[in-house]
């Protein structure tokens, strides 16, 4: 490389460039924020410049952000949050007392009692003792530990470090991590960071993407080729599917999990979000420990929760948990030392995790408007996932399993070789071409199938359906012929 002298100092360009940066992050792709909703962000801006085109606004379906479309947030837990976050308001006779006796016992917990100081790494005692409680209530009485729960910013956190915890290795003894595929890109991006070895097994679409053991194994012999399989990833309900797993299909999993000694990790978030009749969320654990002590004292397990989705959709405070089982010590000891690095998870966001696991009750004066509020906002998300998949399966060369669960769906969609021809002449996944030309001409954001994997040969995308259906009135889905 050429020297330059500029003020007598010998400089040899910089220090960072694309060619001697971590090539691991290189290798990092997140779709849902990936180059669709790029463009997406560059046509809003036109459209403030009064450019004409088609359609007036950007309807982004791409990411599962309630409140950024129109979802009112819960009274109760904003109430609370704004005294913790301004005491002076504990005086102002117009908010409930349920609410001043939360913000109250929060604010005793927090350094100098301000939620604007550090907590505990792990997260706050009282808030980690209230998250055992509630998840003690939720599995039927089966106990929880405050001292394996860990308070994390979103479950993404908690995620990642559970896997920075696990993957190890070189060559053939690399650690390898199963994902599902479709998957939630949060899972492939974090393994291409650790440079982890991502094992692919595929749901099955034909069954309501359905998750066959008999898929786990063939996945995991033909990863013993080449990497040291020790982890297992479920996400149920499921994102990007919408699919809701039976209380069989957990309990084959755990078997699964034992027999191939495998570490289970259950990412949990949207548990509130079940809305096909007959499917009901089980909680791994729950699953875990009624069939007995051969699984419950011996299967490793950590499981994930957050303030983002469900009812709550407060994705912003970045609020979330997990709760370990059956870690070892030490290695117990190891995953504090690593969240004391970051020093803790935001404190607003623990606060509204303690308001989610310890909401209003039947006693207290904030319980009826609580109970209306999130029944009204789960009754409608229920409706537009049915009117999701009835609007998708009108519409020819779509085709939308039923939506069990979670905010999105992932229909098929089938194109013509004409399509399929231009998008590698430009360059572009035939599903990326679909969904870029959908933006352009109808102004409707989604995301590609091939962004969160799919089998070769099909062709897919995800939609969140949080929005409005009348903002989609006026649009027609993009059909190539």
């Amino acid at each position: 490389m050429s020297q330059q002298a500029v003020n007598g100092v010998s400089h040899r360009g910089r220090v960072l460039t694309l060619d001697s940066m971590n090539p691991n992050v290189k290798r990092v792709e997140y779709a849902v924020r990936g180059p669709i909703v790029q463009r997406a962000v560059q046509i809003e801006k036109e459209l403030k410049e009064g450019a004409k085109k088609p359609f007036t606004e950007v309807i982004k379906a791409n990411i599962g952000d309630a409140h950024a479309m129109g979802q009112k947030p819960i009274t109760f837990f904003r109430q609370v949050l704004a005294l913790c976050s301004y005491p002076a308001l504990l005086e102002d006779s117009k908010f409930p007392e349920d609410a001043k006796q939360r913000a109250r016992r929060i604010l005793e917990a927090c350094g100098g009692h301000s939620i604007g100081a550090y907590s505990a790494s792990q997260g706050i005692e009282c808030i980690r003792q209230d998250v055992a409680r509630y998840i003690e209530k939720r599995d039927g009485g089966i106990p929880s530990n405050p001292d394996n729960i860990y308070l994390s910013t979103g479950a993404s956190d908690a995620i990642v470090t559970i896997l920075k915890l696990l993957v190890c290795g070189e060559g053939r003894d690399r650690t390898g991590v199963m994902i599902s595929i479709p998957q939630y890109p949060l899972y492939s991006a974090a393994l291409a960071d650790l440079g982890a070895v991502q094992i692919n097994y595929y749901l099955d679409e034909d069954n309501c993407w359905s998750l066959n053991i008999t898929e786990l194994r063939r996945a995991l012999s033909a990863a013993r080729e080449h990497c040291n399989p020790r982890v297992l990833c479920i996400i149920n309900p499921g994102n990007p599917t919408g699919q809701v797993q039976s209380r069989q299909c957990i309990e084959d999993v755990i078997r699964f999990a034992k027999e191939e000694h495998l570490f289970l990790m259950a990412d949990e978030v949207y548990q509130d979000n079940v809305y096909a009749e007959g499917c009901q969320f089980h909680s791994f654990k729950k699953v875990l420990f009624e069939m007995g002590p051969e699984y419950s004292n011996t299967v490793e397990m950590a499981s994930f929760h957050s303030t983002s989705k469900c009812y709550m959709g407060e994705c912003g405070f970045r609020g979330g948990y997990m709760e370990v089982i059956n870690l070892d010590p030490e290695v117990k000891a190891q995953l504090i030392k690593l969240v004391s690095v970051r020093l803790c998870p935001p404190v607003p966001g623990q606060a509204l995790l303690d308001l989610v696991v310890n909401p209003p009750q039947p006693d207290e004066p904030s319980y009826a408007t609580f109970m209306k509020e999130r029944t009204a906002v789960l009754s409608a998300l229920a409706e537009k996932a049915r009117l999701t998949e009835q609007i998708f399966n009108t519409v020819p060369g779509i085709t939308c399993n039923p939506v069990q669960g979670a905010m999105y769906t992932f229909p098929r969609i089938t194109l013509p070789q004409k399509a399929i021809d231009k998008a590698k002449e430009l360059g572009l996944v035939p599903d990326m071409f679909y969904c870029m030309r959908l933006l352009d001409e109808e102004g409707i954001c989604l995301v590609p199938g091939s962004g969160f994997g799919q089998r070769e040969g099909t062709y897919h995308f995800r939609s969140v359906w949080l929005n409005s259906h009348k903002d989609f009135k006026g649009h027609q889905i993009l059909i190539f012929y």
